[in-house]
């Protein structure tokens, strides 16, 4: 079984051909299976494989284009002789009622164009004789240099803890402040809200966890705050 993964129209495919037998294969596009036939394979011999051109002496060697799935060929964008770059459309196939890019690999000349629009072709099949430009097949052998090291990021400052034995309200995540809804010398239950944050695109209430007065309000309208920073002081 062979997996491919394409984009077609800034939508993501992936497809999976397994081969069964007399020319049928069962292919899966995004979950849903078809069972195809390929005529063509019926009638083929066994594939003998050729020895690829010797390179020129200011070429980068052959650069063969081969079909990555079996389809047709609906439109030919280039022509023998022709110079293309990296990226260059060279042809479109149809396959599973698609339209696929097949792209040059790199700068290069077409040496031959071995299809012909509305060809069947199968998996493997050749489609484009290439010969890779000099600098650019050089560029695919010489190693790139590793990327540095991110610098280290430096830890956050840690949040203001709450005094020991007063009974504060600290926040339950990081967020602003967006409104604070108390005063000091308010008298408070336990599950009043005496602030408004906002965290994660969504506003959230502040509540008292006891009883009590407000003695200090210890962040303003606007003021960032960590998880675990004191907010409201009670008495």
């Amino acid at each position: 079984m062979k997996e491919f993964k394409f984009k077609i129209g800034g939508q993501d495919y992936a497809a999976t051909v397994e081969d069964l037998k007399d020319g049928q294969m069962k292919v899966t596009v995004n979950g849903q299976t078809y069972q195809v036939e390929v005529p063509q394979t019926k009638a083929q011999g066994p594939k003998v494989a050729m020895a690829p051109a010797a390179p020129e002496a200011q070429k980068g060697g052959t650069k063969n284009v081969n079909s990555e799935l079996p389809g047709t060929i609906t439109k030919i964008n280039v022509s023998d002789g022709q110079h293309v770059k990296r990226g260059d459309v060279l042809l479109i196939i149809e396959a599973m009622k698609m339209a696929n890019e097949i792209v040059s690999e790199v700068d290069g000349t077409v040496q031959r164009v071995a299809v012909t629009q509305g060809q069947s072709v199968n998996q493997g099949d050749l489609l484009v004789e290439m010969v890779a430009d000099f600098e650019a097949a050089k560029a695919e052998v010489t190693p790139k240099p590793a990327p540095a090291a991110p610098a280290p990021v430096a830890a956050p400052a840690p949040a203001p803890a709450a005094p020991a034995g007063s009974k504060t309200v600290t926040a339950p995540l990081p967020g602003t402040v967006t409104k604070v809804t108390v005063k000091v010398g308010d008298k408070v239950n336990a599950g009043d809200t005496v602030l408004l944050m906002e965290a994660m695109k969504m506003e959230n209430n502040i509540t008292a966890e006891f009883a009590g007065t407000v003695k200090a309000i210890l962040v303003d309208s606007g003021a960032q705050v960590q998880s675990g920073q004191a907010l409201v002081e009670l008495d």
